[in-house]
């Protein structure tokens, strides 16, 4: 998990393996690797290389190499670029038993042929792990980082009961268009990206500690990674509730992305700003107060485009 400002986020996307996952081919590797150093004689002759005079050597090594990825791996030591060493490892394997199958026949040939066979199964299982293990820290590496918070006049029971029901987030998001609750746990939310882009994705609750916090994140195959967490905080001096918001996300285009929202005048972290001040308006008086002075991001064009509040017209009243 990721954190922002010491607070721990949901995984992001939840596009990173389980850390059970990696673990687990850990184990794995143990298991093969404790084998081969232990009965290389019972092992060739199962793999039926046993008439190779080369082949206990082979197999010594293959388990002592097995040893070390087990090592690491279960120790959690940069899962991914282990599991890279293991489809290294994988495919030096194939290439040895695909050698070895030339020169066997019958039995043998049969028995070489099954741990092939099993071996390309291995192989397949590390290489899709060593792939998400991949995107996830490309999609780490990409993430931006948001932290902010506002003091409300209410109670952090009335403040989490307003944010829990996710279908009021468009009621003070302003680049929400909607959000759909699913069920108790997940929700469809639609938004307005830069450039009027409209982006969907499916997100899930994944902590939830009544009148405290709440913390979410995207499905997997969201357009743009999302996680955050809100914790709802009694305010020093009984002013209410102190409401910090956390958030990361990846842009398609890391920092350029960025840099063009900003450009459109949808900076991330003035939207963060802006909706929290409306959240305060709506959760205090029951409704967002909108003008022509109205706060509105920090874009040389929208400070052009706002002008001084005024009333409205009659007509609009």
């Amino acid at each position: 998990m990721d954190r922002v400002d010491g607070v721990r986020l949901p995984e992001l996307d939840g596009s990173e393996p389980s850390k059970a996952l990696p673990r687990a081919l850990g184990w794995l590797s143990l298991a093969l690797g404790a084998g081969a150093l232990a009965e290389p004689g019972p092992l060739s002759r199962l793999t039926g290389v046993d008439d190779s005079p080369a082949a206990m050597a082979v197999i010594r090594s293959v388990g002592a190499r097995e040893v070390a990825h087990a090592a690491a791996l279960i120790a959690g030591r940069h899962p991914g670029g282990w599991v890279w060493t293991r489809v290294a490892g994988d495919a030096m394997d194939l290439t040895l038993l695909g050698r070895a199958l030339t020169d066997r026949h019958g039995e043998r040939r049969r028995r070489l042929a099954l741990a092939t066979a099993v071996i390309a199964g291995i192989t397949a299982v590390d290489l899709a792990v060593a792939i998400a293990s991949t995107r996830a820290r490309r999609t780490r590496n990409r993430m931006i980082r948001i932290s902010l918070g506002v003091t409300v006049n209410r109670s952090p029971a009335e403040a989490y009961r307003f944010w829990r029901d996710m279908e009021n987030l468009p009621r003070f998001m302003a680049h929400l268009e909607s959000v759909r609750a699913d069920d108790l746990r997940r929700s469809h939310w639609i938004a307005r990206g830069p450039a009027g882009r409209r982006i969907e994705w499916d997100a899930e609750i994944v902590d939830d500690k009544p009148n405290q916090s709440v913390a979410w994140r995207s499905m997997p195959g969201a357009q743009v990674p999302n996680a955050g967490r809100v914790r709802f905080l009694p305010a020093p001096g009984d002013r209410g509730t102190e409401v910090r918001v956390q958030l990361g996300y990846a842009p398609p285009a890391g920092a350029l992305g960025r840099a063009v929202a900003k450009l459109f005048g949808e900076e991330p972290e003035q939207q963060v700003r802006d909706d929290l001040r409306r959240f305060k308006q709506v959760l205090e008086t029951g409704e967002v107060v909108r003008s022509e002075g109205s706060p509105n991001g920090i874009s040389v064009r929208q400070q052009a485009m706002q002008r001084p509040a005024q009333p409205l017209p009659a007509s609009r009243r």
